[in-house]
């Protein structure tokens, strides 16, 4: 996954992730793409109190995250495809498609 990260920008999709969580909380989003630390991609929250958002851009591929909202981990509600970890629980599965041209649209991590 790091020599992915490393590479420029050729390539990468733009990736959004949002949720919904109480205004005024802290938000981030943790996955394989950026070794499960939750300081590394921060939510900021919208002007739409309570909606969190942050995009991303990422290799295509398939990506296992979760959200960490004031500390505790999630999995994403609006995700249909999910995977079991090794602590018994679910990551939310995102799949990261390549892009068909340079204009595609980027993809949605939520709905």
């Amino acid at each position: 996954m790091s020599n992915q990260m490393n590479q420029g920008t050729l390539g990468r999709r733009r990736v959004r992730f949002e949720v919904e969580a109480e205004p005024g909380s802290q938000v981030a989003v943790a996955g394989n793409f950026n070794r499960w630390d939750p300081q590394v991609h921060v939510l900021r929250e919208t002007k739409r109190a309570g909606h969190f958002e942050r995009c991303v851009y990422l290799q295509p591929g398939e990506y296992q995250y979760k959200f960490v909202i004031d500390g505790d981990w999630s999995a994403d509600p609006n995700c249909p495809h999910f995977a079991a970890n090794e602590f018994g629980t679910l990551n939310s599965v995102l799949r990261v498609q390549k892009s068909p041209s340079k204009r595609a649209s980027g993809t949605q991590a939520s709905a």
